[in-house]
């Protein structure tokens, strides 16, 4: 996996980083202008041991 295509994933509720995953760098920057271009996804958070939104960070 390229380096520069890695982005964290921290959960919404604890804030820790638990998902490690690559994104899209060109399809996210044609994104419509009422779009964000932060991935948000629903996972499991091992910490809060349940499914919570996921967002992506800086690195």
């Amino acid at each position: 996996m390229p380096q520069e295509n890695l982005i964290k994933l921290q959960c919404g509720q604890c804030k820790r980083i638990n998902y490690w995953s690559r994104k899209n760098r060109k399809k996210a920057q044609s994104m419509p202008a009422g779009k964000s271009g932060k991935l948000e996804l629903k996972k499991f958070c091992k910490w809060c041991r349940k499914h919570t939104t996921h967002k992506e960070m800086k690195k």
